[in-house]
């Protein structure tokens, strides 16, 4: 490889196209003689179905009203993909008159035309037997559970003993939080257009795992995987909210099939509030014990995370605890609250965000018992190894982030006592916090071809919700292959492509850029082979080992003649493309030996207006020591994403049920509050330079994850250093704050 592309901050490829409404979405991709389906809500939270009026059937250009009355019994065939809970069965829709939860899809009217449709679904009468659901965690009749084991997360971890050096700690704190209930809202809204050819499928449909639902909707409907193909190019917004495949995917396909014609199902901003997932609700309690300076003897975080109970959504609240900090004893427990709500799913920074808070918070509020600057505080309780496994870190750059983050934020004009900076009648604090999140590669593929004019087609089943997955692809290829990035062209979002993994959880360039390095590796071998067997070829008859390739040219190792173009080669052997495909996966051994992570330091500055009880944030600085950084352009466009996400997560998402029904009383976007352009002060974000050989070829771990995770802890440290008032609940608002 030639580094002429990598670590470049190139603009966007895909950017005129989405500027200019070339970008197809998934609801864009209108058939002809296309009928439109209208999902009918449960209004009530849990109980069964006691009857249906067909009336609605005769409204003008209804073609079918679909229930569990008519529908079809589906085979629902088991299958889990690795984004999908272990534990429990995904909702089998319209196959029973049980309502598990608020909003669960009950029926599902198709019409000629959208208003159509939207007419008779308003018209339906359901009658049923309601019972009063749990819907809360803090619900006298809920019960927590352990999750059942799935090998990915041990529900409860204990090294020393922590209870004991708890109890002798000269200094101790012990707190509890509360972190919201919060939906994904993405700008897209959830959408699927579903299109029967005989026995094959095809779903063009929203979604940051297509091949995992390819093998889903096959599942469901006891078919092939080859006979269903997904279609997603452009993904507008996702946040985790697209990693699974929900019912909406089924009943726009069983629509289909039932009308004999295309069909378009896109959800409503409403129906995006119970039926696609959310970051679960979390109660947490950690408590630390440290000597007089400041080292740390006793760790106990325990949370607790909601569920539905039809699934066990499990997600890493408290694994960060494990390795984040020296500590000789420490405990983490994890459990879950079944409730009657739909299942919970991944979410920006999923359980690291929620786990981190808990974490960085109480440790803020020691370092003030103790009098030490947080900052020296962790300083002082820096790993040398992950204490959890005992194996090496591949690379941890954590203090490293704090000494360029400190510098450039102004952390030494800070005054350590709360409520000792003020810009007028305002409170100014500053707060820091730490981020983490695994390096992780699940196996991914790739295709390569060589084309007779010299130009590569590259091809992968991945996503891009928005990270700029198309250029940072397209310049992996070119470096591999030595050619500009104008003459490569990346393809994704095709289950027909080689399947790649989740586009979630931070390791898209760790899985398939290393799956596209290696394809593009393997084409240029095969083109090494024709050249050599081509008589006509200056390579005729010589190995691999004496020759190489140097700007998209083979030639003889040391030589001084420019060598056979990519053209020349596939040319004179006939023009026939050159194509390989490969897949790849981190090395077991790796895995074993190493610990990886992405780490981070935030640094965030709030005001706090004492009449009113508002918290704003005037600035924020993120620090993060990722690996190579691919294009630092997309880089900190991502880094700016994550820290608005960690603001809407401290000062304003919050979804609240009603306890009576489990119905989302906020479930549109007047009421639940996300940041707009005016609550985004200035951002700064700061690499540092890392090397890490160990976690990938590219040595790359991400950043849409950690660049969230230590926001809104960071907000509320620095909310308390304006007050003097902690807060362990999130998000923060204005009732925790009068008074101050």
């Amino acid at each position: 490889m030639n580094p002429q592309a990598i670590g470049k901050p190139l603009t966007r490829i895909d950017g005129r196209a989405k500027v200019t409404g070339a970008a197809r979405y998934a609801a864009e991709f209108n058939q002809p003689n296309q009928a439109y389906a209208v999902i009918v809500s449960s209004t009530i939270g849990l109980g069964r179905i006691t009857g249906i009026d067909p009336a609605a059937e005769h409204l003008p250009g209804v073609l079918a009203i679909i229930s569990h009355l008519n529908a079809p019994r589906l085979p629902y065939n088991p299958h889990k993909g690795g984004i999908d809970p272990s534990y429990g069965e995904r909702l089998h829709v319209l196959q029973d008159d049980q309502v598990r939860f608020y909003g669960q899809p009950v029926a599902l009217v198709v019409a000629d035309t959208l208003v159509r449709a939207e007419r008779a679904a308003a018209a339906l009468r359901i009658t049923y037997d309601a019972q009063h659901p749990i819907v809360g965690p803090r619900d006298k009749q809920a019960k927590p559970i352990a999750p059942e084991a799935d090998g990915r997360l041990e529900a409860d971890n204990v090294r020393g003993d922590p209870e004991a050096a708890l109890a002798s700690a000269a200094v101790a704190v012990d707190i509890t939080s509360d972190i919201a209930r919060q939906n994904h809202h993405p700008m897209e809204p959830h959408a699927t257009i579903a299109a029967w050819d005989g026995d094959r499928l095809t779903l063009w449909s929203k979604s940051q795992f297509v091949a995992n639902e390819q093998e889903e909707i096959a599942a469901v409907f006891g078919m092939a995987p080859e006979n269903v193909q997904v279609i997603c190019p452009f993904v507008g917004g996702a946040f985790g909210t697209s990693l699974r495949t929900w019912p909406h995917v089924t009943l726009a396909a069983l629509a289909a099939r039932q009308v004999g014609r295309p069909v378009k199902l896109a959800l409503t901003r409403r129906q995006m509030s119970f039926t696609t997932g959310h970051r679960p609700r979390t109660l947490q309690r950690m408590a630390l014990g440290a000597t007089r300076d400041g080292r740390l003897t006793s760790i106990i975080h325990e949370g607790t995370g909601e569920t539905s109970r039809y699934e066990q959504f499990i997600e890493s609240l408290t694994s960060g605890t494990d390795f984040m900090y020296s500590c000789p004893n420490v405990r983490t427990r994890y459990r879950l609250v079944p409730l009657d709500t739909g299942t919970p799913t991944y979410m920006r920074g999923p359980g690291e965000a929620s786990g981190m808070y808990a974490l960085e918070t109480a440790l803020d509020e020691l370092a003030y018992k103790l009098g030490i600057d947080p900052i020296e505080l962790r300083r002082r309780n820096e790993p040398r190894i992950d204490e959890s496994t005992n194996r090496p870190f591949s690379s941890r750059s954590l203090m490293a982030c704090y000494d360029i983050g400190a510098e450039r934020f102004g952390w030494a004009k800070r005054t350590p006592e709360p409520q000792s900076m003020r810009d007028g009648r305002l409170l100014i604090g500053m707060g820091t916090a730490t981020a983490t999140y695994p390096a992780m590669q699940f196996p991914a593929s790739a295709r390569a071809r060589l084309l007779a004019d010299g130009t590569a087609e590259i091809e992968s089943a991945a996503s891009d919700m928005g990270p700029g997955t198309y250029t940072s692809m397209t310049q992996v290829a070119a470096d591999t292959l030595g050619i500009p990035v104008g003459r490569v062209r990346f393809s994704l979002g095709n289950s027909d492509f080689p399947p790649a993994p989740p586009h979630g959880g931070s390791q898209t360039m760790a899985a398939v850029g290393s799956a596209i390095r290696a394809a593009c590796l393997a084409v240029q071998d095969l083109l090494v082979e024709r050249a050599a067997a081509n008589p006509r070829s200056p390579a005729h008859n010589m190995g691999k080992e004496a020759l190489e390739w140097v700007d998209g040219h083979l030639r003889r190792k040391g030589g001084a003649a420019s060598g056979q173009s990519y053209a020349e080669i596939v040319g004179a052997a006939g023009g026939v493309p050159v194509e390989a495909t490969v897949s790849v996966a981190r090395d077991p051994e790796i895995d074993n030996k190493y610990s990886m992570h992405a780490f981070g330091a935030v640094f965030v500055e709030v005001s706090v207006d004492p009449d009113v009880g508002i918290a704003r944030v005037r600035r924020a600085l993120g620090a993060y020591g990722a690996g190579r950084i691919v294009n630092p352009r997309l880089a900190r466009s991502q880094c700016l994403g994550g820290m608005i996400g960690g603001i809407g997560m401290a000062l304003m998402e919050h979804t609240s049920l009603d306890a009576r029904d489990g119905r989302p009383v906020n479930a549109h976007m007047a009421e639940y509050l996300l940041p707009v352009n005016l609550d985004i002060p200035d951002l700064d974000v700061l690499f540092v330079d890392e090397v890490d050989p160990h976690v990938n070829p590219l040595g790359v771990k991400g950043l849409g994850e950690v660049s969230l995770v230590g926001m809104a802890p960071a907000i509320a440290n620095a909310v308390f250093h304006a007050t003097g008032r902690r807060i362990h609940e999130l998000p923060i608002r204005i009732e925790h704050l009068l008074g101050v």
